[in-house]
């Protein structure tokens, strides 16, 4: 038996508030771009920068947590893996890759997350300020 891994961990900050919508079955489905920044010297000395967007989708109880908290410019965790998929427009194939979240982990206070704290009077800095959310294995029976 061959084993593998499909496994990504990304921390970055949403580029877009997030779009979310039903499927047809009625499941809640969240869709966000998340940006990725490196930064080194060159041979001279300068410093230089590349940022790499990634989709991000969430699916159900993930997703509508997503919905809730997330807003462009959320800094994030996100663990999940690399799904690549295609599609029908306009006449031609393309293909898309994601990210399938399965956790996330809000790292900063401009989520939405103060306006739903359940009235937790903890620091925004604190590490329990820190608020993780992870999809149920039972959940995973993806739509597709």
């Amino acid at each position: 038996m061959s084993r593998s891994l499909n496994r990504v961990t990304l921390i970055g900050n949403v580029g877009k508030d997030p779009f979310v919508r039903k499927t047809g079955k009625g499941d809640t489905v969240a869709t966000f771009p998340l940006a990725t920044s490196e930064t080194w010297r060159d041979k001279k000395q300068q410093m230089q920068e590349r940022t790499d967007w990634h989709n991000v989708v969430a699916f159900r109880k993930l997703a509508a947590i997503v919905e809730e908290i997330v807003q462009k410019g959320s800094r994030l965790f996100i663990e999940g893996k690399l799904q690549s998929r295609s599609f029908e427009s306009n006449g031609q194939t393309r293909f898309v890759t994601e990210i399938v979240a399965e956790t996330m982990i809000c790292l900063d206070s401009k989520s939405k997350e103060s306006n739903h704290s359940n009235g937790d009077s903890r620091s925004e800095n604190s590490p329990e300020s820190i608020t993780s959310w992870q999809l149920n294995k039972q959940d995973d029976d993806l739509p597709f």
